[in-house]
């Protein structure tokens, strides 16, 4: 949805800075998450999995920036800002999990092995 947004509208398009810095955040969620499940470690990954979710604020926080200059509608607006709040809280949970005392028990035992 976000590249068909700035596509959509020439004037978000010209605005280099700001269309790039939000395509640039999107895309880092995906990396980061990508790049902690190479890690050794559930530590090392929650590490990526933090750094994800401040790319999904950082997103948050362009798409108020693209819709005060009139680039995008509230309605789009609220729905990529809905998205990636959603993407956060998924996150987040899985950051829940890999820190609960089972999953390290689990991760200590696959070490050891």
């Amino acid at each position: 949805m976000l590249y068909q947004v700035i596509g959509e509208n020439g004037h978000f398009r010209r605005d280099i800075r700001l269309a790039g810095q939000l395509q640039a955040a999107a895309g880092s969620i995906m990396a980061n998450i990508a790049e902690g499940l190479t890690r050794r470690s559930d530590k090392e990954f929650v590490q990526f999995l933090f750094t994800a979710m401040a790319s999904a604020a950082e997103v948050q926080s362009h798409l108020y920036i693209a819709r005060d200059a009139g680039y995008i509608s509230e309605e789009k607006f609220k729905a990529m800002y809905v998205q990636a709040g959603k993407s956060s809280k998924l996150i987040s949970g899985l950051i829940k999990y890999l820190r609960s005392p089972k999953t390290r028990k689990t991760e200590q035992t696959r070490e050891t092995e």
